[in-house]
């Protein structure tokens, strides 16, 4: 399943790897691409949409949309 999601608290390299690294812990083949300039994170996983979405949020971050 590929998923785009705009993270408005994206603001740099750290935040990229902090993102990349919550959803690699539950799904450790995802592929994860998180864009600083467009603030969006799109990821390839076998995961269900709201587990990749709860992980980038307890990893500190805000999705548009998304509560």
């Amino acid at each position: 399943m590929a998923l785009k999601l705009n993270v408005t608290n994206i603001s740099c390299e750290d935040c990229v790897a902090k993102i990349s690294e919550s959803i690699h812990v539950m799904e450790p083949d995802a592929k994860v691409n998180v864009d600083i300039n467009t603030k969006t994170v799109t990821v390839e996983s076998k995961a269900s949409e709201e587990s990749i979405k709860q992980a980038i949020v307890a990893s500190g971050y805000h999705i548009e949309g998304y509560q």
